[in-house]
């Protein structure tokens, strides 16, 4: 493995009120002092807050010194819509997305033109070529709707060779995982920076459920820890398995890590701090 350069980034979904925005916005400008390479914004299901995506993409442009990075899904999109959503990109400066294909909306029926990630990926790169910088998802542990795990790895290689400039994992908590994944890559030649994205723990419920949604596996030891603790112990708690996840990613040789903040400043500033990055 390369010697890491210890790239950090932090991931927003866009607030759905004006006390919101300015919240996000004081927690950006706090996390920015932490040097980070880019903040990401995601989008809703089918791509429900696109138009929210973008403004809080100019939003932290305009209140920060951080480069923007927003989240693009191709569901149930035609081409033509896509390419209005990427030409105001284009025209606001923005130079990095994270290319995703997105969950169904319930009770929508098919995809649209571009039933995969890869789809979307090569539209991009046809249409404006090299001009953003992409990043894509990875799932070390396995995409919840793969029908297997070598389905799964095919589809990650196929949006490597679509032209991916690095990708962006799950998040996870047994680092063996993400040893595993990158074992593979190597294997194949797939030679792009993989960042492993980390989420805070700060209530076990929400956690639970979160890790049900993306197939993400919580060792049963975190479970039955997390049970009987208050919420200040909770992500106390939280604090020191990410911590320890943290320092042995690094050591392995991962780039950088990827940090899931819900839009909370801490703990995410404490993990950072006591990684030392």
């Amino acid at each position: 493995m390369e010697t890491n350069s210890r790239k950090l980034s932090f991931e927003f979904y866009p607030p759905k009120t004006d006390l919101g925005n300015e919240k996000l916005i004081s927690i950006a400008k706090d996390l920015e002092l932490l040097k980070p390479e880019y903040f990401s914004v995601t989008f809703g299901a089918g791509g429900s807050t696109q138009e929210g995506t973008f403004n809080t993409c100019l939003a932290l442009k305009d209140k920060t010194n951080t480069v923007p990075c927003a989240h693009i899904s191709g569901v149930t999109s035609s081409k033509e819509e896509i390419k209005s959503i990427l030409d105001s990109y284009l025209e606001a400066g923005f130079k990095r997305l994270v290319v995703l294909r997105g969950d169904l909306p319930s009770g929508v029926g098919g995809y649209g033109d571009f039933p995969y990630a890869q789809n979307l990926l090569e539209f991009v790169r046809s249409v404006y070529g090299d001009h953003f910088h992409i990043e894509v998802g990875a799932y070390p542990e396995v995409h919840p709707q793969a029908k297997s795990a070598d389905e799964d790895f095919i589809n990650f290689s196929n949006k490597v060779k679509a032209g991916a400039d690095g990708a962006i994992t799950q998040f996870f908590f047994l680092a063996e995982a993400y040893y595993s994944f990158m074992e593979r890559c190597e294997k194949e030649n797939l030679r792009i920076p993989i960042t492993p994205g980390l989420i805070t723990i700060t209530n076990k419920e929400s956690l639970l459920r979160m890790a049900d949604n993306c197939g993400a596996m919580i060792p049963q030891k975190i479970i039955g820890d997390l049970d009987g603790l208050n919420d200040e112990d909770v992500i106390k708690y939280g604090i020191d398995v990410l911590t320890r996840l943290g320092e042995d990613l690094l050591s392995y040789g991962a780039p950088g890590i990827h940090f899931y903040t819900i839009n909370k400043l801490e703990p995410t500033k404490a993990i950072v701090e006591s990684l030392g990055l």
